[in-house]
């Protein structure tokens, strides 16, 4: 069998596996092949030779192993009549139970009384009362039989692998069959001998065979670092070699000069003066539009540090080299922000400035879409509706886009075909400020710029974490605010199992605070989710006006609300929300000269996790900071918008803990592909044919930001 065959046989033609299995494999596991089954790797590895004691294991959710007898086994049954399966085990120093709610018929027929047992499983206690649910139990005869002094790999399941008893022993042993048939030559190699020889690494062979039977630690981490390093090289070489033939293929509209619009406004209607990190950003974007090569910049700016004038000045940019541009915006009220704040910075300049959002419609609707396509519309503000089919424009040269990650990437590439043959400069702008390793992953194609300091006089908000027991003091605290003319958010969070539970935690939140606030002397909005997108504008306006002092919400004004005069963001259940959201809140207040605060309230009863993200908030306003923290957290999968944004599929490389690795693996590739772009050269043809392998099952979304 060739070498290509070994790696790329079925699954099913293993001995041992068969149709039935794989069809199993495949459906759970999207395994199919002998690689993919190769390359589902260990979660973490049972030493056998440590074992805890039933008396002095005493932290509930630890995962121990034990060595003891089942002395006894019953099948229970619970008020709804359904079997759980309790046994009795024993060790040296004291007693516990080992419950089964699932494959109970099974388990009572294959457990055997008196005979020693190795078992590991998670501690439960409840009332005093140790046991283990689901634990996995092996006879020690057996275990003894097969390891001697070695780690023993444990992989993710499921109730459907387990049914089909596709458990962790059958795993192991099909994977012993399967690498036992392997050898040097069978597992090709992917890297090059340059690399291995300079980071020291083990072969591709040793690395799949030690990360599932390691004889001990240093083998394990040998595996772990090479099949870390080569996962975050391949995707390193793919995205920066995307980016070099986006560079070379794609043309952009060459805006060669700094004209009058841009000149006038600058020194005349500027009304402050910009940020060392505005101008350094500005020169990286005129450097981009000037090359003639499409621009692909994604701007990271925490919430108020001048993005948007940056945007409008880039605008001004456009149209001095004859050009039209757009901005996008998620929501209705934030494009609506948007078109406002422009249209009164540019209000000295002959400059047409249109908007347009699904709500715009009838005459008014064919007018303005009319003026775009004639020309006449130098700047389009809007939402989604900008990237409807019948919006033409006549020589689209920029497109904005805001809040990028509340776009998908489908949506964000059809502003690609509003510029003919030559597509628009795009320039993507976040205030979800993103960590370094996300930024290397999900935006690895994209050219990024940071703002990363605040305008100078911007008062830092004063940041407090309270427990209801403060509530009395906090209800003066507002009285003290409205009556020195501010205003005040309250905001609950979004209670996704249960939407009635939602509006009743709403509804609760405005009864207890109508006794301390009543009309007419004080006015309250509620906007939330369920509210009709009319209903919602008319209070958001209301609070925009002044109209209303406090405003009752979900987190529907997370993104889009911006009321100078608001100085105070009360958050609610403040334990409840992520990082990330937390501050986007935060961000809410902040945007006038007076000093604001975030008041967090939450209650007694704080995770570990929960209190390092309150204390987190409490500490620092540093959005970037921040990012770092809810990365640790939280893990790449969870962080907002990064599911749309492309961050791959990872199976060992951990981007939090890893960060070493990925920029060696960036700097590596980088260099490879200045020396050898298309990778030709003999000694690359290992990474080439790997690289080819792993293109063709990769679409290249990254090029349309």
């Amino acid at each position: 069998m060739s070498i290509i065959d070994i790696l790329d046989k079925p699954i099913e033609y293993v001995k041992g596996v068969g149709p039935a299995k794989a069809k199993v494999l495949s459906e759970e596991l999207n395994v199919k092949t002998v690689s993919d089954l190769l390359h589902i790797f260990p979660y973490r590895y049972i030493d056998r030779t440590e074992f805890a004691h039933i008396s002095t294991s005493n932290s509930e959710g630890d995962l121990i192993q034990l060595k003891g007898r089942i002395t006894d086994v019953q099948v229970l049954k619970g008020k709804n009549k359904r079997s759980r399966l309790v046994a009795s085990f024993k060790d040296a120093s004291g007693f516990m139970e080992l419950i089964w709610f699932q494959s109970v018929k099974v388990m009572t027929e294959i457990i055997k009384l008196d005979e020693e047992y190795i078992v590991f499983g998670k501690l439960s206690i409840y009332n005093r009362q140790k046991s283990m649910i689901h634990p996995e139990i092996q006879l020690a005869s057996e275990v003894n039989e097969r390891f001697v002094n070695t780690l023993e790999p444990v992989y993710s399941s499921s109730e459907k692998l387990e049914k089909a008893n596709l458990d962790n022993r059958w795993r192991r042993s099909i994977l012993k069959i399967i690498l036992k048939s392997t050898s040097e030559t069978s597992i090709p190699e992917i890297l090059s001998n340059d690399i291995i020889t300079k980071l020291k690494l083990c072969s591709r062979s040793q690395a799949l065979h030690w990360i599932h039977f390691p004889e001990n630690n240093l083998q394990r981490d040998y595996a772990s670092n090479r099949l870390k390093f080569e996962e975050a090289f391949f995707m390193q070489l793919r995205l920066l070699r995307n980016k070099a033939i986006r560079q070379l293929k794609i043309k952009g509209h060459v805006f060669s000069k700094v004209g009058d619009y841009f000149n006038e406004f600058y020194t005349k209607h500027l009304k402050f003066e910009l940020t060392s990190a505005q101008k350094s950003v500005i020169k990286e974007i005129r450097a981009d539009m000037g090359s003639g090569i499409q621009m692909n910049r994604l701007l990271q700016g925490d919430v108020g540090s001048g993005k948007t004038i940056v945007a409008l000045l880039i605008m001004l940019l456009s149209k001095d080299n004859g050009f039209q541009s757009c901005m996008m915006a998620p929501t209705e009220i934030l494009a609506q922000q948007h078109f406002e704040g422009i249209s009164d910075e540019l209000s000295q300049l002959d400059l047409k400035i249109a908007f347009l959002s699904g709500s715009v419609k009838g005459k008014k609707r064919k007018d303005i879409l009319a003026a775009v396509a004639s020309g006449e519309v130098d700047i389009l503000i809007g939402t989604h509706a900008l990237i409807e089919e019948h919006v033409i424009f006549k020589n689209l040269g920029l497109a904005i886009i805001d809040e990028q990650h509340r776009f998908g990437v489908m949506q964000r590439s059809q502003l690609w075909k509003k510029s003919g043959s030559i597509p628009p400069h795009i320039l993507v702008m976040t205030a979800t400020p993103i960590p370094r390793t996300l930024a290397m992953t999900i935006h690895g194609e994209l050219d990024v710029s940071k703002i990363d300091e605040l305008p100078p006089g911007r008062k830092s908000i004063k940041t407090i974490h309270l427990y209801e027991s403060k509530r009395p003091g906090l209800l003066n605290f507002i009285k003290e605010q409205i009556k020195e003319g501010r205003q005040i958010y309250v905001v609950y969070p979004l209670i996704e199992e249960s939407e009635k539970l939602e509006l009743q935690s709403l509804q609760e939140g405005y009864e207890r605070l109508l006794p301390y606030f009543p009309p007419p002397e004080y006015q309250i909005s509620i906007v939330h989710g369920r509210m009709k997108a009319e209903d919602k504008e008319f209070e958001m306006q209301r609070f925009v006006r002044g109209q209303t002092h406090i405003m009752i919400a979900t987190t529907v004004i997370e993104v889009g609300v911006n009321v100078p005069n608001a100085s105070v963001m009360i958050i609610e259940n403040a334990e409840r929300f992520g990082l990330s959201q937390l501050h986007q809140l935060r961000g809410r207040v902040g945007r006038g000269a007076s000093q604001s605060f975030c008041v967090m309230m939450s209650s007694y009863k704080l995770s570990a996790d929960g209190k390092e993200r309150l204390s987190t908030m409490v500490r620092t306003n540093d959005g970037f900071e921040i990012a770092e923290a809810d990365l640790r957290l939280r893990g790449p999968g969870s962080i907002e918008g990064t599911q749309q944004s492309g961050i791959p599929d990872l199976k060992i490389l951990n981007l939090v803990q890893d960060e070493p690795i990925l920029r060696t693996a960036r700097h590596l590739a980088s260099t490879i592909l200045e020396q050898d772009p298309n990778l030709e050269d003999k000694k690359h043809i290992p990474i080439y044919n790997q690289f080819k392998k792993i293109s063709r099952k990769n679409k290249n979304w990254g090029r349309i930001s």
